[in-house]
């Protein structure tokens, strides 16, 4: 499978495992899938796992994301039941939005609070069948929180990095509470991702960034799900999806089920939905590439943003992702971090909790249709990465204050009266 939409079926290499084997992004070489630890060819590109057959939509059958275990390269091990999140309507932001549909696609409803438990439960479970004995990740809270529960659920030692100051204080407890080592990097993420990837290639241990190949594989069943969901209820699938970009793992995890399900016929390529990135403004790469027509993004060395989620300079999978973004027809925009809170107080308005990062989604949208890029014809799926409770001091800061009282009703009622 190339990386354009119009693909058709492959034959597998020598080095093929049950009709699965990783491929070099860039010069198309071929590895074994499960012989040895591999997370970039020879050349230093991206990998991609590859597959022989590609099902169709009534391949699949069950629920989550081992509903869609014959696209995985590998079979149901650890999991935690994830997957199935809600796909909600938001009638009151859909008219605000002025666009034909809107849903949001809330994947906060995973087991630890965010989309990273779907790339867990297939890269942990390849980690058991490599022999692997410790698991490790750099993170701004979510993955950390995701592979220290799939982790524990698997019996296996696992290391966080995270820059020091820098993440949620809940995604932090949530690592602590199921018991991976912690470590508080001087420096931001992309510092942190570079000694986890020196520490992989030592042999230290098992990398389960989204750098790692077999992570997306489980990312890429929010595609499918969406898709689903999406022609059930309304006939046909969604025209755009906007969602967050940090490293941008689910940008270029969503192109991949797009195109497989394009090569097995599933999926006609006119209906192929138009990815839409969205990043903060003070960590927007992507959409600089974007804008400027660039083939690569070029790394920000200081990034800011409240949106912690996606506070990252160097998103390792935008060799990935930019192909995706257009040949899709989509594009990619910056916010400010007003727009995002304000984004935050419009969804929990509609009763659906997220952290600031996932409301990038929908502040992008919001942009993108004041700039007429987002027709009011348009059906669009948001996708909002991380539950509310991720980061509680920053949905306190965006929600209202609380109101002293005294202690007997009628003063209660004055207060209410006044």
């Amino acid at each position: 499978m190339s990386s354009d939409l119009t693909v058709g079926g492959e034959e597998p290499p020598e080095v093929a495992d049950d009709g699965v084997w990783l491929e070099c992004i860039e010069t198309g070489e071929q590895y074994a899938p499960f012989e040895g630890v591999r997370y970039r060819s020879d050349a230093g590109a991206l990998l991609e796992v590859r597959y022989a057959e590609h099902p169709t939509f009534e391949e699949f059958s069950g629920e989550g994301v081992w509903r869609y275990d014959a696209a995985l390269p590998v079979e149901r091990e650890v999991t935690i039941d994830e997957g199935a999140t809600p796909l909600y309507e938001v009638p009151r932001l859909e008219d605000e939005v002025g666009v034909e549909s809107l849903r949001i696609k809330h994947e906060g409803m995973n087991p630890t609070g965010s989309f990273k438990d779907r790339g867990m439960t297939v890269g942990v479970g390849v980690a058991r069948r490599l022999g692997v004995d410790r698991l490790a990740c750099a993170s701004t809270g979510n993955t950390s929180a995701a592979l220290a529960a799939y982790g524990g659920r698997a019996g296996m030692e696992t290391l966080v990095l995270l820059p020091a100051g820098k993440v949620a204080a809940g995604k932090i407890a949530q690592a602590s509470l199921h018991g991976a080592r912690i470590l508080e990097v001087d420096d931001n993420f992309d510092t942190c991702l570079d000694i986890v990837q020196d520490l992989a290639s030592r042999g230290e241990a098992y990398l389960l960034n989204s750098l790692n190949p077999f992570r997306l594989e489980g990312q890429k069943t929010i595609g499918f799900e969406i898709l689903e969901r999406h022609r059930e209820e309304y006939g046909e699938f969604p025209d755009r999806i906007v969602l967050p970009v940090g490293n941008a793992g689910n940008t270029a995890a969503l192109y991949k089920a797009f195109r497989e399900l394009v090569a097995s016929g599933a999926l006609d390529e006119e209906d192929v939905p138009k990815l839409t990135g969205v990043q903060a403004e003070g960590a927007a790469p992507m959409v600089e590439a974007v804008e400027n027509g660039w083939d690569e993004i070029e790394r920000w060395e200081d990034v800011e943003t409240r949106a912690t989620a996606i506070r990252i300079g160097n998103p390792v999978n935008a060799p990935k992702a930019l192909p995706g973004i257009r040949a899709t027809g989509g594009t990619a925009v910056a916010v400010s971090d007003a727009e995002i809170t304000d984004a935050q107080r419009a969804l929990a308005g509609e009763g659906i909790g997220v952290e600031p990062a996932s409301a990038a989604s929908v502040a992008g949208l919001r942009k993108l249709r004041e700039n007429g890029v987002v027709g009011s014809d348009e059906r669009v799926v948001c996708l909002t990465t991380g539950h509310l409770l991720k980061d509680p001091d920053a949905a306190a800061a965006a929600g209202v204050e609380p109101e002293s009282v005294p202690g007997e009703t009628e003063g209660v009622l004055k207060h209410l009266d006044e």
